[in-house]
């Protein structure tokens, strides 16, 4: 999931940061891994702080209203917050600017990022990968291809997310969704994501963590 989320800070960032002139060239990569971290960041973040339902309504409600309705979202207003102020403290950008970038590049990223997951004839990526990825696989989830999902292997969250597209709301009280407790569900991938989390700083040697596993695929 993490060189595909690249992928789309890459192709989003022409205008917001390459070609931008408030971020010098050499500082070009080291943007765009600061817009991937706080995206990746951000949603590991709300899924350690046991927010699955939240990171839910957001990839149903999505590309729906478009990335100007993306910034209402208080999980996206967070993000693109966070850059700006990476933008300004890190890279000397104006605030303005700084908020113009963010307010352009989070959502539209975030946007490609859950039109995808929507998309039945896109099979780049879809929430199970997404949960897997966030989780470092210490959450089972199904198999990702049409192919595979018979086969069992875990909880399905992309057929959860298709529940909320599709209206019917998946479980947002307790009880269970599909034969599987909803907040057995959520503690196993809150406790997963707290446990990527410390792995990450602890194969970074204490330093960047996730954004030392960032860099190296932007290199």
């Amino acid at each position: 999931m993490l060189d595909q989320l690249i992928g789309l800070v890459k192709q989003y960032a022409g205008d917001a940061i390459v070609n931008n002139p408030d971020i010098p060239n050499e500082k070009n990569e080291e943007a765009m891994a600061e817009a991937s971290n706080t995206v990746v960041g951000g949603l590991q973040n709300i899924l350690a702080g046991g927010g699955l339902q939240n990171i839910l309504n957001l990839f149903s409600g999505g590309n729906k209203s478009g990335t100007a309705g993306l910034m209402q979202n208080p999980i996206v207003n967070m993000m693109a917050g966070h850059f700006m102020k990476k933008l300004v403290g890190k890279f000397g950008v104006k605030s303005g600017a700084a908020s113009n970038i963010a307010s352009s590049l989070i959502p539209n990223v975030l946007n490609s990022l859950i039109s995808k997951t929507q998309d039945p004839n896109d099979n780049s990526i879809d929430l199970n990968s997404i949960i897997r990825s966030l989780t470092g696989g210490n959450v089972e989830t199904a198999n990702a291809t049409a192919q595979q999902e018979s086969s069992g292997g875990g909880f399905d969250f992309q057929g959860l997310l298709n529940k909320f597209i599709g209206g019917g709301g998946g479980n947002s009280g307790g009880g269970t969704s599909g034969g599987f407790d909803i907040q057995d569900i959520i503690s196993k991938v809150t406790r997963g994501a707290q446990q990527n989390q410390e792995s990450q700083v602890q194969q970074s040697g204490g330093g960047g963590g996730l954004m030392d596993m960032i860099k190296g695929f932007l290199k």
